[in-house]
């Protein structure tokens, strides 16, 4: 039979049934997955050490001779400790002697016999000025094994897989299959990098013939996900630009009547977003372009402009937003900005009776919509548009990737689509994420709003905190208290958001104090959110869900209950709902926190810093990437172990390369790119 690296991890040497279910848990089915298996650390038992120079809690390697061995076994009665028997050596070399100790392994004694030559690796102690071992890694010195004297590597285990065994596997895989690697890497871009080959990458990742080998190892195959995660981003690209959308020739003057109608002057940041947007849709594709600013910044005017210039020019335009709450808003806001205009706007969401839900349907398959605001409902299936030529998504990521992408396919045109994100991203990993999409960033606040003083309050000074708030409602500001638990959690030590309402109705007695989370009924949210807007309430006790829609010029202090519970972008958003007017806001968390230098490095950000972008950064540094490409992009191969912050410099150049090679051939046809067209085809296979 002819072996294929997609063949079953049961052919590998070593593997029965057993244990290919254990692989199969770890994700490793085939010889191609357990080759890419990679340790997640690496030992140096490179160098055995002289017993006599050990130091107390010294992990090492050592080359030693058995002098005497012993295998105590525990009576039957006395099996309930878990110790089934104890087997213990006298071990020495040149230099002095050493006692080792392992429980339940007694099966080492027929292996490990007196006058043996072993090898020991673990942890060494000193007890009662005796040099001991508890428990050591043990291999003998004629033994053939890809353990000892070596760099060897740490693996994730499950069930009763070692590591040792791990290896033993891998090396028999790496022995046999190895030369079937095909490197995915055209030759071109390794020569001009200095990254070694496939087979020596893989091999020096399992089993490094030095430090630098490793490293070596490492460095090319992170360049490899990146530069193939890269080369998506820019097919993409190159996709939207062959594709054909409507050419929207909009009237001059009607962003004038806009600015008339919102009563303010725009940014310099808005301006340009604006002249981008308007280029974008004069051409003969559509446009794909990522907005990104604070909370606060201005996006909702600019989103205006997009959905008014599509419907100026007789198409109907649609924003889809992840609120019942955050339609209505907006709804009212661009009713607002777009007064006058002749504009007929209407609301979707999964509330609406049938009756109201089909006259919807029938009015935007009959044209007679031009903009519709609306919720997940808007990508149902009965949802037709007679002829949209625009998308608007807002908080793009609180949609999932097949979600985003179902809106623009409600048109028999290629409509323009607009997303807009409050969560900022670091410029040049936006353009790794989004590379697909133009980018265009919001880096001014409108002026006259001034930046939130932000305190934190530890536990003992929550009275402290009482009086200020009662200050402030005296002089007619109102307040959001936000709380990380709708229910009661005892492990955690939290309170319902229900209890936490009723304690501060009695601190605040004289004033109306409401509950707002999102199990409520849409209507009763709904209510909630009109009351506080029309400062009925004075207080609202919140969760996460004024994270997004809450727009409420009056409410100028939040206090953050258990900050410690949230992450760094989702307190830095809860911020942005205070900045909203000239009023000075006051940004408030208050309770004691955690020991963990994560939570203490979170606060310390948040309260030090007002720049999105820098919070945005500190936050990724703090949490690590997670599926950075993968959660944000459907179709992405998961980074094994490539760290997009870490190898921000690598993924630079990989970006750069793979947009050089797209743009060159964005079908792959040249010869030279054919490595990297098969590579492709390879893993949508699999």
């Amino acid at each position: 039979m002819v072996s294929r690296l997609s063949d079953s991890v049961r052919y590998v040497q070593g593997v029965g049934p057993k244990k290919q279910e254990l692989f199969n848990a770890l994700g490793v089915n085939t010889i191609n997955d357990l080759l890419y298996y990679f340790p997640f650390r690496y030992e140096d038992r490179s160098m055995p050490v002289e017993l006599a120079g050990i130091k107390d809690g010294q992990i090492c390697l050592v080359k030693v001779k058995v002098k005497d061995s012993r295998l105590k076994k525990m009576p039957y009665f006395r099996r309930s400790r878990k110790v089934r028997d104890i087997f213990e050596i006298l071990v020495s070399d040149d230099t002095g002697i050493a006692k080792v100790t392992w429980f339940n392994r007694g099966y080492l004694a027929a292996k490990v016999k007196i006058g043996a030559e072993i090898f020991l690796y673990g942890k060494a102690f000193y007890k009662d000025n005796a040099l001991t071992f508890n428990s050591p890694d043990c291999q003998l010195v004629e033994e053939d094994s890809p353990n000892m004297e070596r760099i060897v590597g740490v693996y994730g285990l499950t069930g009763t897989l070692t590591s040792k065994f791990l290896r033993k596997v891998i090396d028999n895989a790496l022995k046999k299959y190895k030369d079937l690697l095909i490197d995915s890497l055209p030759h071109d871009i390794r020569i001009a990098r200095g990254l070694i080959g496939i087979m020596q990458s893989v091999t020096n990742m399992h089993f490094p013939l030095s430090w630098d080998m490793a490293y070596k190892a490492r460095q090319r195959l992170i360049f490899e996900e990146l530069f193939y995660s890269q080369i998506l981003v820019h097919l993409r690209k190159a996709r939207h630009k062959q594709q054909k959308s409507v050419k929207l020739d909009v009237p001059a003057g009607f962003i004038d009547k806009i600015k008339k109608n919102a009563g303010f002057e725009f940014t310099g940041a808005q301006v340009k977003v604006i002249n981008d947007i308007m280029s974008d849709i004069s051409k003969g594709y559509p446009m794909h372009r990522l907005l990104q600013g604070d909370v606060g910044c201005g996006k909702t005017v600019v989103a205006a402009v997009a959905l008014a210039s599509c419907a100026l020019c007789g198409y109907q335009s649609a924003l889809m937003v992840p609120t019942e709450v955050l339609a209505y808003q907006h709804r009212d806001s661009l009713g607002d900005i777009l007064e006058g205009m002749g504009f007929r706007i209407d609301i979707l969401t999964a509330s609406l009776s049938k009756k109201q839900t089909e006259k919807i349907h029938a009015k935007l398959a009959d044209g007679e919509i031009d903009i519709i605001i609306g919720t997940h409902a808007l990508i149902s299936e009965e949802v037709r548009f007679r002829k949209l030529a625009m998308t608007v998504i807002d908080e793009q990521h609180k949609f999932g990737v097949a979600q985003r992408a179902l809106l623009p396919k409600k048109s028999d045109i290629t409509p323009h689509c607009l997303v807009m994100s409050a969560t900022p991203i670091p410029r040049s990993l936006a353009m790794s994420i989004y590379g697909d999409l133009d980018i265009s960033v919001i880096d001014e606040m409108p002026e006259g709003r001034p930046v939130p003083k932000s305190f934190w309050m530890k536990e003992d000074r929550r009275g402290e905190v009482y009086d200020f708030l009662k200050t402030r409602i005296k002089e007619g500001r109102q307040v959001y208290f936000v709380y990380p638990a709708i229910d009661d959690d005892p492990e955690l030590e939290l309170k319902s958001i229900k209890k936490m309402g009723a304690e501060l109705k009695k601190v605040f007695s004289s004033e109306r104090v409401e509950v707002f989370h999102g199990r409520m009924k849409a209507a009763d949210k709904l209510k909630v959110i009109e009351d506080f807007k029309n400062g009925k309430i004075k207080v609202l006790v919140a969760t996460t869900v004024v994270e997004v829609g809450v727009n409420v010029l009056n409410a100028t202090v939040m206090v953050v209950e258990c900050p410690d519970r949230f992450g760094l972008a989702q307190l830095h958003q809860l911020r942005g709902r205070i900045r909203r007017s000239d009023i000075q806001p006051y940004f408030i968390l208050l309770g004691d926190i955690s020991a963990s230098d994560a939570a203490y490095k979170r606060i310390e950000s948040i309260v030090a810093s007002h720049d999105g972008f820098q919070i945005a950064e500190s936050d990724l540094l703090q949490r690590g990437p997670g599926d950075f490409f993968g959660s944000s992009q459907h179709g992405f191969p998961p980074l094994k172990i490539a760290d997009p912050i870490k190898d921000m410099e690598l993924l630079s150049d990989a970006r750069d390369c793979a947009s050089k090679i797209i743009n060159d051939d964005p079908y792959l046809d040249k010869y030279k790119n054919k490595i990297i067209k098969e590579h492709l085809y390879f893993w949508f296979q699999r």
